[in-house]
């Protein structure tokens, strides 16, 4: 079997080989239970080696998320320490502040001298790295560069490896290609930009979201401590020019100093300071009873809109505009600030799940109501009900025209299938606005419109120039069938939607109508007896016309003749199939007189056939095909006009009560002359 693991394994030359080495058909099945079983035996050692790589491999992600986290802990561990020494430094720099004076200008020019040097290696590097950049560094500050992975803003998959170079008052972005080389692919303000820090979830870990002027962007960096100093960064280089004027009138204060213990800035001089007593400052703070979830709420927000966490951030939404509600505004001075940036990330919330909302359409009608559910929810709680029901409808309109176009580029039933994802969207939009009845009306406009729209694409698709009246009549059918369901949630359209059909169908019947007497009127009869030549013809016509309600039994002479003629016959059939259609189209009351009418003209077309002057024909023959129709064709299209309908033709039945009145005696049979020589 080791002919299997060959790269240059062909089958074609083994299988040849094969035959010409075995001898009969013992061999060759020998040979076939020798290849199953190296198949079974390979397969269950691949089956046992993936396993092996796979729990190597989940044994290894465990191992680099325990170092994570490790990492993660000791990273806050010395950020606790950095800040207590911070704090116990604190203490001895106010006595030391006078005392270091000129040694502190002097670490100032050397910390200057050394941001000189540092800056135009930065700027050096860019100009050498980045490809494509041309911009002017000349006079910029530098305050940090790196490695980063940009993030995919929907399901957090990486995109592609990406460079920032910080300075005071640019970003550069550029991006990581193959051969390790640095493509610049575009420059922000950071003044105009926002950073939002992502709580760390399963799926993604050490991430930034970057609001920009061309949208939201999520970065993701290698180690927490990282994420954490490009935040820190960002929010330096976007405070640039204000720590910039401070540090011209105060010396440097160290991280964990308060506000009450910063140094004055350069427009506050000693002598005023030593005016203000501590009982000036004390009594504000003192009555500041604003909790910390409330101070921290705006940026929260910003968190859980960013992470798609929609129920908590309406939640805490709800919550702090309650608790502001009840609060004693006079204990919380920042209230009014607060609720303002509340105000301003509800709005966001509120554009962000319209967003979702209007998204959320897709080819099937199903999966777009079910996408729609979460953001229509959280709408209609926050009071947006008006703007999330007509996003809605926007998103149903996509998906009902969608569906309506592959059903008829498959030839299905798109009467069936609109009506019930017209009911579907009914359904789901009054269980969604139940409590909210302002919105039905937005309902029965958007019915209306739709209503509108399939009407036009069936009159445009379906009920053509030229269309049968059978055709006309089924199509017709299958839509009244459905739409009559939709009055069992309140939903009555068949009305509407009748008076939409109403002038095509009119100029459809008209057509139709025209057509059959055109048809009547080329008649050619010989008015004699129909020959239906086997008895198995005359079975199978008196059969189907008995299908149609009318017994011909009775005309049926000898085996194989009828004692009518074919032109009868043929309008029989066909006037009783066009009665069924007729009624059909007739349970609508719009239509009733051009269907009468119809019925009626052509009924009077075929009744005044007459037989040409210069044919010798017998009267009575050609009087009882008349008494045919008028005695029995005409009574049963009337009752089978009643029962498809539910309505009484009643031009039918006023025809039938003139014409019986009309027929006379039968005429005498006209007699040949004979001449003779006889005198």
């Amino acid at each position: 079997m080791k002919e299997f693991d060959d790269f240059n394994f062909s089958v074609d030359k083994y299988t040849k080989e094969l035959t010409r080495e075995c001898v009969g058909g013992s061999d060759l099945q020998q040979r076939k239970k020798e290849i199953e079983a190296y198949n079974e035996q390979t397969s269950a050692t691949l089956k046992q080696t993936c396993k092996k790589n796979y729990m190597q491999f989940i044994q290894t992600a465990k191992e680099i998320s325990h170092l994570e986290s490790e990492m993660y802990q000791l990273s806050h561990i010395l950020i606790e320490q950095r800040n207590i020494l911070a704090t116990m430094t604190d203490g001895k720099m106010s006595s030391q502040l006078k005392a270091n004076d000129s040694l502190e200008a002097a670490e100032a020019n050397a910390a200057a001298a050394t941001e000189d040097v540092e800056n135009s290696h930065a700027t050096r590097a860019v100009k050498e790295m980045v490809q494509g950049f041309n911009g002017n560094l000349e006079g910029k500050t530098f305050l940090n560069e790196g490695a980063l992975i940009e993030l995919d803003g929907n399901d957090y998959r990486p995109i592609q490896r990406v460079f920032f170079f910080l300075f005071n008052d640019v970003l550069i972005v550029c991006k990581v290609k193959h051969d390790k080389r640095l493509e610049f692919l575009t420059e922000y303000d950071p003044k105009k930009i926002a950073v939002i820090n992502i709580k760390d979830l399963d799926g993604v870990k050490n991430a930034i979201n970057i609001i920009t002027p061309d949208g939201s962007k999520i970065y993701q960096s290698i180690t927490a401590a990282g994420k954490s100093e490009w935040i820190e960064k960002l929010e330096e280089a976007f405070r640039f020019d204000q720590q910039k004027k401070s540090k011209k009138g105060q010396a440097p204060q160290p991280p964990g100093r308060t506000k009450q213990q910063q140094t004055p800035s350069k427009s506050t001089t000693p002598e005023k300071l030593q005016d203000q007593s501590p009982s000036d400052a004390q009594p504000k703070s003192l009555e500041d009873e604003t909790p910390e979830w409330l101070s921290t709420a705006s940026e929260e927000l910003q968190t859980l809109v960013a992470q798609r966490h929609f129920e908590d951030a309406q939640a805490l939404i709800k919550r702090t505009q309650d608790f502001l509600r009840q609060a004693d505004r006079k204990k919380l001075p920042q209230a009014d600030a607060i609720e303002s940036k509340v105000k301003q990330q509800e709005q966001k919330l509120t554009n962000v799940l319209i967003q979702e909302l209007s998204n959320s359409h897709n080819r099937n009608l199903q999966i777009a109501l079910r996408a729609a559910r979460r953001p229509l929810k959280i709408l209609v709680e926050m009071g947006r009900s008006r703007q999330a029901s007509a996003t809605l409808l926007k998103v149903c309109t996509v998906s009902l025209r969608v569906a309506q176009r592959e059903a008829r580029r498959n030839n299905a039933e798109i009467s069936e299938l609109f009506f019930c994802d017209l009911t579907q969207v009914a359904c789901d939009f009054l269980s969604a606005f139940e409590q909210q009845p302002a919105c039905v009306s937005a309902l029965v406009v958007w019915c209306n419109a739709e209503l509108q729209y399939f009407a036009s694409q069936l009159i445009k698709h379906y009920l053509t120039k030229g269309t049968s009246l059978e055709a006309v009549a089924k199509c017709v059918e299958r839509v009244r069938k459905p739409a009559t369901k939709l009055t069992e949630i309140g939903l009555d359209i068949s009305y509407h939607l009748e008076g939409l059909l109403r002038t095509t169908l009119e100029s459809l019947i008209e057509e139709s109508k025209q057509r059959l007497l055109d048809a009547v009127g080329r008649t050619e009869e010989s008015w004699q007896p129909y020959n239906l030549q086997t008895k198995s013809n005359l079975k199978r016509l008196l059969h189907e016309l008995d299908t149609l309600g009318i017994d011909m039994r009775a005309q049926a002479t000898g085996d194989t003749w009828l004692n009518l003629t074919q032109s009868t016959l043929v309008f029989v059939r066909q006037f009783l199939q066009l009665t069924e259609y007729c009624g059909c189209l007739a349970k609508g009351e719009a239509l009733m007189q051009s269907l009468e009418q119809l019925l009626r003209d052509l009924f009077l077309a075929q009744h005044a056939l007459k037989p040409p002057s210069d044919l010798a024909v017998d009267p009575n023959f050609v009087m009882k095909n008349k008494v045919f129709l008028v005695d029995n064709l005409l009574p049963i299209a009337i009752d089978k006009f009643r029962q498809i309908s539910g309505r009484q033709c009643e031009m039918l039945r006023e025809l039938h009560t003139k014409l019986a009145r009309q027929q006379g005696a039968p005429l005498p049979r006209q007699r040949s002359v004979y001449t003779t020589d006889v005198f």
